[in-house]
């Protein structure tokens, strides 16, 4: 197709695209980041030298923030100046990475366990700063769908994911269970099950230990009497039927009323890291087969919702340090 000669220089507008992805250049500790990969990278001792790590690690990081698969990733990078801008890769790279090379350096990020590293080096950072504290923490979980579809090779469902029923409607895939700060809503825990284990199974795995009170929605009642979740105290919330019946004309159930909106209102900040997963960065549905490897997709979005969520005062600090 020919393109008119208008004179216009586009590549500089300040679209949201690029204004995200300014915000995050800003904030993302890549220095912190690339030391975790670089004692696993490759060195390119044989065969076809390694493409740069910040090259590859910018490009891993697009891939969750824009939910692309690794084939769409590489085509984004052929289609879309401003992806190989945030890259760093210009005319004198002799090639772009191919969706072997992505998919290899996911792999290698798996087979380390580095987006669990890459999760407390953000949080670290983010204690450091007063953003994170360790005074509660609140529990939840979501569902993620996974495909039903059997025209793969193997011709079956993900034999890891499991369908379970919430309300009238059932679902299929696996559940995101996250432990949060009470007070700034940041992740610090996050596990990954199938979507039938329920969420009381894994409530305690979700504390980090040194928190003293615990909140939690009405799904999870009983979970003070689970041995591996003693230690902090638990407030949760009480169920919906129970709640509807207290009367407000009577002081006791009036005080227990108030009670119940204290708490949801505390509880209320562990929703926010699933809408920046699943409405910011469009993760709604599993893209890999088992838990293994969506856990850790999972881990990476939740390190990078954290920075999101806290971007403008990370941003103003380093302004003030600059100073």
């Amino acid at each position: 197709m020919k393109q008119l000669g208008l004179g216009l220089n586009l590549s500089k507008k300040k679209t949201r695209k690029r204004q995200f992805l300014d915000e995050m250049d800003r904030v993302v500790p890549w220095a912190v980041l690339m030391g975790l990969i670089e004692p696993h990278y490759p060195k390119g001792e044989t065969g076809r030298p390694p493409l740069p790590l910040p090259v590859m690690l910018r490009v891993h990081l697009l891939q969750q923030w824009f939910g692309l698969s690794d084939p769409a990733m590489e085509e984004a990078l052929h289609d879309v100046p401003l992806y190989r801008e945030f890259a760093g890769i210009d005319s004198g790279m002799a090639r772009l990475p191919d969706e072997s090379t992505i998919l290899r350096f996911r792999h290698l990020l798996e087979q380390h366990g580095l987006a669990q590293k890459m999760l407390e080096a953000v949080n670290e950072l983010l204690r450091d700063k007063g953003l994170m504290l360790k005074a509660g923490t609140m529990v939840d979980a979501t569902l993620i769908a996974a495909p039903s579809s059997t025209k793969n090779e193997s011709g079956e469902r993900d034999p890891e994911m499991h369908q379970t029923k919430k309300g009238n409607q059932w679902y299929f895939g696996m559940k995101a269970h996250i432990g949060a700060d009470a007070d700034s809503g940041l992740v610090h825990t996050v596990v990954g099950t199938a979507a039938n284990v329920s969420d009381l199974n894994v409530a305690g795995q979700l504390l980090h230990g040194q928190e003293q009170d615990a909140f939690a929605d009405a799904g999870y009642q009983g979970v003070h009497k689970r041995e591996e979740a003693q230690g902090p105290n638990w407030h949760v919330a009480m169920r919906r039927g129970k709640r509807k019946r207290l009367n407000s004309f009577i002081p006791s159930q009036a005080i227990a009323e108030q009670i119940e909106k204290l708490k949801a209102s505390v509880r209320a900040k562990v929703e926010h890291p699933f809408r920046v997963i699943k409405r910011q960065f469009g993760f709604v549905k599993v893209r890999y087969r088992g838990l293994t490897k969506n856990t850790a997709q999972l881990t990476t979005l939740f390190a990078l919702s954290n920075l999101w969520m806290v971007r403008r005062a990370l941003v103003l600090d380093g302004e003030v340090r600059a100073r």
